[in-house]
């Protein structure tokens, strides 16, 4: 299963990618949304994205609002992974086409178990 990891900060998509591997996903990156985009078209059949709220050029909801406006993208899974914490803002971002949304600090079993919520089996 491949999984791509959005979020400006390198810390963060080397510890989600690891997290995401010892799970059982080849992982790709991207610091931001336009990124993002790039690399689901350039790799092609990535099944889950974790995207980070707060990025520059294009932040995490710009880029669920981008892939849910296009049909090529509709099996994709979409979880936020942010500090993003209001309900509002949950809200938000459910609306847009995120599947679901996790808040930092998180560890690899609350990832996991959001994945089997989502009818995601890895490893």
């Amino acid at each position: 299963m491949k999984a791509l990891v959005v979020d400006d900060s390198r810390a963060m998509r080397v510890l989600l990618g690891r997290m995401l591997q010892e799970i059982g996903f080849d992982v790709s990156e991207a610091s931001h949304g336009r990124e993002a985009l790039e690399r689901l078209k350039e790799i092609g059949g990535i099944e889950l994205a974790l995207v980070d709220w707060n990025m520059p050029e294009m932040d995490g909801f710009e880029f669920i609002r981008a892939v849910r406006s296009d049909n090529a993208w509709d099996n994709l899974r979409l979880m936020m992974v942010t500090t993003e914490c209001g309900m509002e803002a949950v809200m938000d971002a459910l609306k847009a086409g995120a599947d679901d949304y996790i808040m930092k600090p998180f560890n690899k079993e609350i990832i996991r178990e959001k994945l089997m919520l989502l009818g995601i089996e890895a490893l």
